[in-house]
């Protein structure tokens, strides 16, 4: 019987909530169409041979009955042999699995995976509001943190210190070595100068040299003792130790306290004329290129960056692992950043057009790429398990087919019969 067949229905042992209420739909709707032919089969036993209004009844259930075989076999031939004989041009999808495969690649990158379709549905689905409500809810920023910090504290760990000194060695030193070095490092050094980014660090020198020789008036005597004449008296040499000292004292603090002192005028102006040898001058910058070589061929360089690589790796991966003061922070920026996006128009706006032009940009470069997922998986499958997957999700829907068939079929009998009776 057809009913026996179409109620076999092996699947994969696991399967999700949603398979096994498939699963039990199916089995319900094949019922109801099964029960139908049933119905109409045992409607035209009974009213075989009969007269009058039985004939038009007998017809009818005759003509359901040849309906609703036919599109059991036609449903049923999508996935299987009818009665399991191999019926040329049955079991349609387990033989032709590959290019449905390949056919619904095709129906998903033309009306799916197209630029302006996702751009359009990512804008209307508003990211930045979904991000923003999805990090200030309780936990959330923590978790992310979190997450993102041992991704991070695992990708340090993973760069070795051979692979460093080897980029350094290999890359960054014939890199620096072929560069010229001297328009650059003069253009920057003018810009210090012409913005006074420099001041800081000559107040910090100044600073911190005049704390030196206020600390250390012992070692300045004992350096001018050292340097002074043999046949020069003690007390000439105590008294000029004692001068030399105030007057450096005297000086320095003249240069600190003086923002236009004299002597920061010349180092300005000789900062100045460096940059503009460095860019203009072809023997500064030659001796620039000169005095870089020796710098860069020396054994040490590529020991320093390994060695300064090594100490900014382990004070990183110390600060992601922990729960210290830079995870906190981090958790705060994306807290603050979840409630700019719920509060600042532009810059939500921002964010939506940003992942809408990613989006667009991915899909319109490697949509094909991304698409190749569906034909290879339906390649990987075997083609009794594609037949038993897309049967789970249409097959309750294509029992209305026999169902109709059923249906139709009886009422074109009686028609039919009718017809057939009035002529």
């Amino acid at each position: 019987m057809p009913a026996e067949t179409t109620t076999s229905f092996a699947m994969p042992a696991e399967l999700s909530g949603k398979d096994l209420e498939r699963r039990r739909s199916l089995r319900r709707m094949r019922g109801v169409a099964t029960s139908l032919l049933v119905i109409a089969a045992l409607v035209f036993v009974l009213t075989r041979d009969a007269n009058g209004w039985l004939a038009y009844v007998n017809a009818t259930s005759e003509a359901a009955m040849v309906g609703a075989i036919a599109d059991w076999f036609a449903v049923t031939a999508l996935f299987r042999h009818p009665l399991r004989i191999p019926i040329p041009h049955t079991a349609i999808i387990p033989r032709r699995k590959e290019s449905l495969g390949e056919s619904l690649q095709d129906f998903v990158v033309d009306n799916f995976l197209q630029p302006e379709v996702v751009r359009e549905r990512l804008m209307a689905v508003g990211v930045a509001d979904h991000a923003a409500s999805w990090l200030l809810e309780p936990g959330h920023a923590e978790r992310l943190v979190h997450a993102g910090s041992r991704i991070a504290a695992h990708g340090l760990d993973r760069i070795s210190d051979d692979d460093v000194e080897a980029l350094v060695r290999d890359v960054m030193v014939p890199k620096l070595s072929a560069e010229p070095m001297g328009p650059a490092v003069g253009q920057m050094i003018a810009e210090i100068v012409r913005d006074g980014a420099h001041t800081g660090l000559v107040d910090l020198v100044t600073e911190e040299l005049h704390r030196w020789l206020v600390s250390n008036r012992a070692e300045v005597a004992q350096i001018v003792e050292q340097r002074a004449p043999w046949w020069t008296p003690q007390w000439v040499d105590d008294r000029v130790a004692a001068r030399l000292h105030l007057e450096a004292v005297r000086w320095v603090a003249e240069i600190r306290d003086d923002p236009e002192h004299r002597a920061r005028a010349a180092f300005d102006h000789w900062l100045g004329q460096l940059a503009r040898d460095l860019q203009d001058d072809p023997a500064t910058r030659e001796r620039a290129d000169r005095l870089k070589e020796r710098v860069l061929n020396q054994p040490q360089v590529v020991a320093t960056a390994v060695s300064l690589w090594t100490s900014l790796k382990g004070a990183l991966t110390e600060a992601l692992v922990e729960d210290g003061l830079l995870r906190r922070r981090a958790v705060e920026e994306v807290e603050a950043l979840g409630r700019r996006l719920q509060t600042d128009a532009r810059l939500a706006a921002r964010v939506d057009d940003l992942a809408a032009d990613v989006a667009s940009y991915a899909v319109e470069r490697h949509g094909d790429e991304l698409a190749t997922v569906i034909s290879a998986t339906v390649a990987r499958w075997d083609g009794v398990e594609t037949a038993q997957r897309i049967e789970l999700h249409v097959g309750r829907d294509l029992q209305f087919i026999r169902i109709n068939g059923t249906v139709v079929g009886g009422l074109a009998g009686l028609v039919i019969h009718t017809l057939s009776h009035l002529g």
